[in-house]
């Protein structure tokens, strides 16, 4: 049967009480140390509503970095050429420093590490140069350049972004440059 209006907003408000709850748990814990029952009651939802709505507190993160990160890669995606996609992406290196220094610190960067990466599969399936790379190195490219540059900006942002935004792109450019030439394309 179909929720009613009525029925969906309250499961909707549910999802946001909790997901505030714990954004505003993980400024002072760890995500290990944080259990449901905690979070329940920060959020002001019974343990029902939780498991309602999600399945475990990674379920709540990857629900709301999933939305958050999809929509910036969707604006690089979209509006942005193919040369300069990579460079774009410093708006989600500005818009997620925080966040990303939290996650290390509160040890839930796996997180938001695979959300990049699912999403730089995405980027990088809009590149007509990466289409022409066979299948099965495609698929190897495409992770081993996605690490690559997520552990570059994760490296800059832990050393104090000693090196210029500008420098970090021409790096990534000449490493995806680089790659493209090893694999012929």
């Amino acid at each position: 049967m179909a929720a009613t209006k009525y029925a969906q907003s309250i499961k909707n408000d549910s999802r946001e009480y909790l997901t505030t709850a714990l954004l505003q748990l993980l400024q002072t814990n760890d995500l290990n140390d944080i259990k449901i029952s905690q979070l329940v009651k920060r959020a002001g939802v019974s343990r029902m509503a939780f498991y309602r709505n999600f399945d475990t507190l990674d379920d709540v993160l990857r629900d709301y970095f999933e939305s958050k990160i999809g929509h910036l890669f969707d604006d690089v995606i979209k509006h942005v050429s193919a040369a300069d996609k990579l460079s774009r992406l410093d708006h989600f290196l500005s818009a997620f420093e925080d966040t990303i220094l939290l996650s290390i610190q509160r040890h839930y960067e796996y997180i938001i590490q695979q959300i990049f990466f699912d999403n730089m599969n995405r980027l990088y399936q809009t590149n007509s140069r990466v289409q022409d790379v066979p299948a099965a190195k495609r698929r190897y490219w495409i992770g081993f350049m996605s690490a690559g540059v997520y552990n570059i900006w994760r490296e800059w942002l832990l050393g104090g972004k000693q090196d210029s935004v500008d420098d970090l792109h021409q790096l990534l450019g000449d490493l995806q440059e680089a790659t493209f030439q090893a694999l012929g394309s």
